[in-house]
């Protein structure tokens, strides 16, 4: 089937002359962007009509203080050293040649001996209760006799109707004998005094014992007095 073109519906037939034309005008905008310079006068004249010289105002400059260095120290004293100064010598303390002959004195200090204090004999101890108790010799009726025919009643004590028991403590030594004779308990009276008078001329004990041994032996003894 053939078809046929109509001149108006060409739609090609001005193509060529539209892209030149498009080319001129984009290559002279290029240009002209280029070649542009714009008018400093104007730009000045913007600035400096609204500004004076007097407006201004000037900014002192500072700088930065900066302290001084510290002194330089001073240049060390030079002592001057004479060459020709003489060292003295050292003195000898002592004669290295020592005469053979010489004789050292010594001097003798006597010491005292140290004095050794002799112990004293230390006091036997006195019992109060031993395994064998002291007696009066001939045992407890000979020496009540012993006392009721020694003791003299004190003329005090029967004007005054004073009677009761006085006790007596003593020691009964190793030896039997009787020392240390005072009062544990009185009526007084006189009584006291008479008690212990005739204790003390009592004769020898037998003396009491601990571990088949004498020793001191402390023993109370009571007095009666009674009148009649």
């Amino acid at each position: 089937m053939f078809v046929k073109k109509y001149d108006k519906a060409d739609v090609y037939k001005h193509r060529n002359t539209f892209m030149q034309v498009g080319l001129a005008v984009a290559l002279g905008i290029v240009l002209l962007a280029f070649n542009y310079h714009p008018k400093e006068e104007a730009v000045s004249s913007l600035v400096t009509d609204n500004f004076s010289e007097e407006d201004i105002e000037e900014i002192p400059q500072t700088s930065q203080y900066k302290p001084p260095p510290p002194p330089p120290p001073p240049p060390p004293e030079v002592i001057e050293v004479e060459d020709d100064i003489e060292v003295e010598k050292t003195p000898e303390l002592f004669n290295q040649e020592m005469d053979v002959e010489t004789v050292i004195e010594t001097q003798y200090v006597p010491v005292d001996e140290p004095v050794m204090k002799k112990e004293e004999p230390k006091e036997p101890e006195i019992f109060v209760v031993v395994e064998e108790m002291p007696t009066f010799p001939g045992g407890d009726k000979a020496l009540y006799e012993f006392l009721a025919k020694n003791i003299k009643y004190p003329a005090v004590a029967k004007d005054n109707g004073i009677e009761g028991k006085v006790y007596i403590k003593f020691v009964v030594n190793e030896d039997g004998s009787v020392s240390q004779v005072q009062l544990a308990r009185g009526i007084g009276g006189g009584c006291d005094e008479e008690a212990m008078r005739v204790v003390k001329d009592m004769p020898k004990w037998k003396p009491g014992k601990q571990r088949g041994k004498n020793v001191k032996v402390w023993y109370t003894l009571p007095v009666y007095f009674k009148l009649q």
